[in-house]
């Protein structure tokens, strides 16, 4: 079995781990590649359609459409990774936002038990601001400006640039939405629905 499903990457493009032990994945964002970061992206693919299969399964559908949608656009960023080895650097810088859910989690935690008013609270609020910047919306900025080349060109850049567009509106979204619950709470709708804590 000589062929492999899985094209393998040039010497120069080998790398002994993720972003930090190849840095070229950060410039070198379609042709990079790690085995490291390759597996990332595979685990993270694999954890998508884990959540998507359990949140139909589980009947949480029309209350959780918004992340169905983000799943499905993210498994078809990191599907490109997997079957053609291309933009495996864009899948994992992608993947630097999982730094910035350790805070959310916190606070989600924290709103689950209704301790908004005690003082790790308010010290998380200003740390999720600051890790929301640097592992959302900079790395997102970033790419954005990357795929920004391939604009009207019908190539896998392309497509990949159409879907980062979405998840930037929809990164967007949820950052406003966290500043009017966290900082603004006088102007954050009522009524929203209790088992989004990342939008209240």
């Amino acid at each position: 079995m000589g062929d492999s499903t899985v094209p393998k990457p040039s010497r120069e493009r080998r790398g002994r781990g993720s972003v930090w032990q190849t840095p070229e994945m950060l410039v070198e964002i379609e042709t990079a590649w790690s085995l490291s970061g390759y597996l990332l992206v595979c685990f993270s693919a694999g954890y998508f359609i884990h959540d998507t299969v359990d949140i139909v399964v589980s009947g949480q559908t029309r209350a959780s459409w918004e992340y169905l949608v983000h799943h499905v656009m993210a498994m078809g960023a990191f599907f490109a990774g997997i079957f053609w080895s291309s933009f495996v650097g864009g899948g994992v810088l992608t993947l630097l936002v999982e730094v910035s859910n350790i805070f959310l989690t916190i606070r989600m935690m924290m709103k689950i038990n209704n301790a908004q008013s005690h003082p790790l609270y308010r010290v998380n609020k200003y740390v999720n601001l600051v890790m929301y910047f640097l592992f959302r919306l900079a790395p997102q900025a970033y790419l954005t400006k990357f795929f920004l080349r391939y604009l009207g060109q019908r190539t896998l850049g392309s497509f990949l640039l159409v879907t980062l567009l979405l998840l930037d509106l929809m990164i967007l979204i949820y950052f406003s939405r966290l500043l009017r619950s966290d900082f603004c709470p006088e102007r954050a709708p009522k009524g929203q629905h209790k088992d989004k804590f990342l939008t209240e």
